[in-house]
């Protein structure tokens, strides 16, 4: 087999995900050597050579807890995630390269950091833009999903391509699927863009669909469900899962229960997107605690965490095959603060098509979709995204006084609450002594 090199314009795309378990400051630990040592030394082969990751995107779902984030209040836990990070990828490149910050968002606990190398593609980024949408309860921001996108282009004439990243959390529990789907759909026409350079004037809002290249990553709590007739007799679905975990030939066929692989393959959600060889790693939820191993008996193990892409050049017709080259795609056992695993996915992006010279109206390519899927913004898409963002902030600082309150713990609040509030309605009606004239 021929081992593709990144010497022909092909950028090398790192992206990992990680659902931190509302730890706040504390869900990472010091050395990320785990996380980002894996993906460099496997782009160093692949260049026969030391080649860093050009671009690098890090989502996070459960950033802090969920007051804190209801909020807003998470810029601080946000610029210490950036340093460390930035840090972390600088002290583990082979050359020591350095990076950028193209941009980071939050909304609630969903975030997304997406940095550049600056001896290679950080000198092309223009037009960067950062969007939110909610799909929690009126929209809130409990679950949604954040973006960050952005134009780079090798002169002033190439119209150059666009590239979306888009960090979810969607609705968790197993019959929850349809939710999910939901979900999905509500982020595709609220999850809105300017429209893209070169665009008529007259052009409105696009979806995460226009784009070049998009990646979706997150924790998108799609389960593994297995009917009864494929169990032994009597044998519960977590004790048939977690047996069929240890050899990769089991996790393959453990596959075809996978929600997200069904529901994507029946043309119900992700449709475009491809996704690598996620079995050949070990599900990445529910961990008890503390455990690099161990997985919790409340939840059946799962394959929640994901990553998914597509490029401009993949085709319809083929909807398993990509442009893109999925050199690595696995978790990190080893964080055990959280019952989730992060993941880590590299992908070797196709070279990049030059404009012909002569193009008076050269474009920005975009994704080619089936025919029978047109994915349109939706006309009430701010309305939405602010009135969950309102209920957000109003229920979010009602929970952060009722912690204060509480000494950190809310239901302390709601009791003390209660009682500095019966004690004020008592005291207007207790007796007061008379004064002798």
């Amino acid at each position: 087999m021929t081992i593709p090199t990144a010497d022909d314009g092909r950028l090398l795309v790192q992206i990992g995900s990680y659902n931190t378990n509302l730890q706040g400051g504390a869900g990472l630990p010091q050395n990320l050597v785990d996380w980002l040592a894996p993906t460099l030394q496997v782009s160093s082969f692949l260049a026969r050579g030391t080649h860093a990751p050009d671009i690098v995107a890090i989502g996070f779902q459960e950033l802090l807890p969920l007051h804190l984030g209801l909020s807003g209040l998470s810029k601080s836990i946000i610029s210490e995630r950036d340093k460390h990070i930035r840090s972390q990828i600088e002290a583990h490149a082979p050359g020591k390269e350095q990076y950028s910050l193209v941009a980071r968002i939050v909304n609630v606990g969903v975030a997304l950091l997406v940095y550049a190398r600056d001896s290679g593609a950080a000198r092309s980024i223009t037009d960067v833009q950062t969007q939110w949408t909610g799909c929690g309860p009126g929209f809130m921001g409990n679950k949604g999903a954040v973006g960050i996108r952005f134009r780079a282009s090798r002169s002033g004439d190439d119209p150059g391509e666009v590239f979306t990243f888009v960090c979810a959390h969607l609705n968790a529990h197993e019959y929850n699927l349809d939710r999910r789907i939901a979900d999905w759909n509500h982020i595709v026409a609220s999850l809105l863009f300017p429209p893209l350079p070169g665009s008529a004037e007259s052009a409105g809002p696009t979806t995460l669909y226009t784009t070049s290249h998009l990646f979706f990553l997150g924790d998108l709590n799609f389960r593994v469900v297995v009917p009864p007739d494929q169990r032994a007799p009597g044998e519960s679905q977590p004790a048939y899962t977690l047996r069929m975990l240890d050899d990769e030939p089991d996790r393959e066929r453990l596959k075809e229960y996978d929600q997200l692989l069904n529901a994507r393959r029946a043309g119900r959600v992700f449709v475009g997107l491809r996704e690598g060889a996620f079995w050949t790693f070990k599900c990445t939820y529910k961990y008890k605690l503390g455990e690099v191993e161990k997985y919790s008996d409340k939840r059946t193990a799962s394959w929640t965490d994901r990553v998914l892409y597509a490029t401009y050049l993949d085709s319809p017709d083929t909807p398993e095959k990509s442009a893109i080259t999925n050199v690595l795609y696995t978790s990190i056992p080893s964080y055990t603060t959280s019952d989730h695993k992060p993941i880590v996915c590299l992908l070797l992006l196709p070279p990049p098509v030059a404009a012909e010279s002569s193009a008076i109206n050269a474009t920005v390519p975009t994704l080619k979709l089936p025919t029978e899927y047109s994915p349109c913004p939706d006309p009430h898409a701010a309305l939405k995204r602010y009135t969950g963002r309102t209920l957000d902030r109003i229920i979010g600082f009602a929970w952060w006084a009722l912690t204060l309150i509480g000494v950190g713990n809310a239901a302390v609040g709601v009791f003390n609450f209660m009682l500095g509030l019966a004690a004020w309605k008592w005291w207007p009606r207790a007796p007061v002594s008379a004064v002798s004239a």
